[in-house]
């Protein structure tokens, strides 16, 4: 019998207040606990909308076959060791990255090179290091903290975990994966070259962990969590990376396994045909929508409480949500700077080495270095411009230097009506100090490499 996504909700979660958004948005996880996948997955039935008949299209076309993921889908918790994988000694990409015709080798695999392909080197040189299978890293102590809750307290009645967790799974995918089988429509902004990174037009380095639920649950999975690294071309601060860390986890409920404590269970149901409203979607009853929305709150309560302490299926119904880890991590440990998740500093290192994952650390600071600050200045061209190339661009040469990036003016001529932007570049070595001297040449190659490349006029 075929299954078939038939609705994605978006939930977001704010002061315990629920919202049901009938478009369907990308995760943000460089927000905390906000925003939270609701899929539901169904028998196709005469008469469903036409965005189903549209998902059974795209479904039909994809050319994922489930023996091409088992490698990624086999391993279940019992195979999850405590410790993890060393990052790979050898580096993870090697080729041209942007060189029209070229290919780019990234993790033994070859991809050619189309008017897609926006991949820097610095953003590839990230591809591989898996800083969350890192034993005794920051964002692997939160990783381990997170699985230990979920197999401790959600148990199956065989007596092994609920959950399975799935931490090493590539993180290039398909445009399909990563858009399409969440039902994104093919117009949304974050299928801009702007937003996201691509190898080429049909594969990408995955914007969210989402891009695996499509495989996993055709494979048959009803709980499990997925962590990974996720590439998004942002903002320039002590916040944004490009290159962070996700963890999400998928739950679905059968109608059994819903109502199963409820008086009178036996007489409700998990799907109805009705209007959309604030409080539900069409396709589903107002009690089920209520269970699941109380679940995924518990579920997130009890995580949560742990962390912090007090302060392919049918007919099944269920909840998702993603968490930054670095956000996490930035919470819980006092870390100042999103950077230092990159660092190589035995400084920094050394405090997260515990012999129990649920030790309390405070990251103590290194000493804090002084900055030094430059700005840049040029006349926008007319076109074909958009903030994160510019953003990109200071990554690629600037790389870890930069600490952050303003916008202080944005200027438009009143007789030729052109734009002027200037741009403030702050930069500070995590583990010295620079000179004027030093960082002039790392700005001055910004500035040439933005007229070169992004077409301005500069104002310097």
């Amino acid at each position: 019998m075929p299954i078939v996504v038939s609705q994605i909700m978006i939930l977001e979660f704010w002061n315990c207040q629920t919202v049901f958004y009938s478009s369907c948005t990308i995760l943000h996880s460089h927000q905390l606990c906000t925003r939270f996948q609701f899929l539901h997955i169904g028998e196709a039935v005469k008469g469903v909308a036409a965005m189903v008949c549209w998902a059974l299209r795209r479904a039909a076309q994809v050319r994922v076959h489930l023996a091409r993921k088992a490698s990624g889908v086999c391993r279940g918790p019992e195979h999850q060791a405590s410790g993890a994988r060393p990052t790979a000694p050898e580096p993870a990409a090697r080729g041209a990255p942007g060189a029209l015709g070229g290919t780019v080798e990234l993790l033994g695999k070859s991809y050619p090179q189309d008017g897609y392909s926006n991949l820097s080197r610095k953003v590839l040189s990230r591809v591989g290091r898996n800083l969350h299978n890192r034993p005794h890293h920051p964002l692997w102590l939160i990783k381990e903290r997170v699985k230990q809750h979920f197999y401790s307290r959600y148990v199956a009645r065989s007596g092994t975990p609920l959950f399975s967790v799935y931490d090493d799974l590539s993180p290039v995918v398909t445009t399909w994966q990563n858009f399409d089988s969440l039902l994104v429509p093919a117009d949304h902004p974050s299928r801009k070259k702007g937003d996201s990174y691509y190898l080429n037009a049909t594969h990408m380095l995955r914007a969210h962990t989402s891009a695996h639920q499509w495989d996993l649950l055709r494979a048959g999975l009803d709980a499990f969590l997925v962590v990974g690294d996720v590439y998004r071309r942002d903002q320039i601060d002590a916040q944004h990376h490009p290159v962070f860390h996700q963890l999400e986890a998928v739950r679905l409920f059968s109608r059994h396994q819903l109502f199963a404590g409820v008086k009178d269970g036996e007489n409700l149901q998990l799907f109805e045909q009705s209007s959309r409203s604030a409080r539900k979607q069409e396709t589903h009853t107002l009690e089920a929508t209520k269970l699941v929305e109380f679940d995924l709150k518990q579920t997130l309560t009890r995580l949560m409480t742990h962390l912090f302490g007090d302060a392919g299926a049918e007919d099944q119904i269920g909840w998702a949500f993603g968490l930054g880890l670095e956000r996490l991590a930035m919470v819980l440990y006092d870390i100042p700077d999103i950077r230092l998740f990159w660092s190589e500093d035995e400084r920094f290192l050394k405090q997260f080495c515990v012999q129990d994952i649920n030790q309390k650390v405070k990251f103590q600071p290194l000493s804090k270095y002084p900055a030094v600050i430059n700005d840049i200045s040029f006349w926008l061209p007319r076109e074909n411009y958009t903030e994160n190339d510019f953003y990109d661009l200071v990554r690629t040469i600037g790389g870890d230097l930069v600490e952050k990036v303003d916008l202080i003016d944005k200027f438009e001529h009143p007789k030729t009506h052109r734009t002027s932007h200037c741009y403030r570049i702050t930069y500070r070595h995590m583990e010295r100090t620079m000179s004027q001297r030093e960082v002039g040449r790392v700005h001055q190659a910004v500035q040439e490499a933005a007229v070169r490349l992004l077409g301005v006029e500069g104002r310097f």
